[in-house]
């Protein structure tokens, strides 16, 4: 889905990676939770950080700054984990992402809200599904099953 297509507001959680602002659909979000132990697998994929124990479930912990190829600073006091649903191999399944800080759920209106540049991104733009404008700060709206999927096609290579 582009921007162009999002002729709705579109309701978002936005944390910070890296000092950037990114935002995810709050729709798919479960819940935030306090930094909690997290259990390391052996051989598992790269931006796989573990397992965690959220209400009794097994949840992978994804590192999404892996994904981005970003620095992994140390957890601070503003650490948190979002339990997200994201389709995984057809599945709906509850992951757990590192956000260095969660600042607010927000309203993106679709005025507000475009197509990622082609050229000059950090990232992958594939991984971004809109820019969002507030006043003079941008949030890059993730498009975080298409970020789950490319790392699941290249973790079968």
């Amino acid at each position: 889905m582009t921007a162009a297509a999002i002729a709705a507001p579109l309701e978002v959680l936005t944390l910070s990676l890296q000092g950037e602002t990114f935002a995810l659909d709050a729709a798919i979000v479960h819940e935030i939770l306090d930094w909690v132990p997290i259990t390391e697998v052996p051989n598992a994929r790269p931006f796989v950080g573990g397992l965690l124990n959220v209400r009794g479930k097994v949840v992978p912990f994804a590192d999404l700054r892996v994904s981005f190829g970003m620095e992994r600073p140390e957890r601070t006091q503003d650490t948190r984990i979002v339990v997200i649903g994201v389709p995984l191999a057809g599945e709906p399944t509850l992951v757990g992402i590192l956000a260095e800080k969660v600042f607010e759920v927000t309203t993106l209106l679709p005025a507000a809200l475009e197509e990622p540049p082609p050229i000059g991104m950090r990232w992958n733009p594939e991984f971004i599904r809109a820019i969002g404008k507030r006043g003079d700060d941008f949030i890059i709206v993730l498009a975080i099953d298409r970020v789950f999927a490319a790392q699941e096609a290249a973790s079968r290579h």
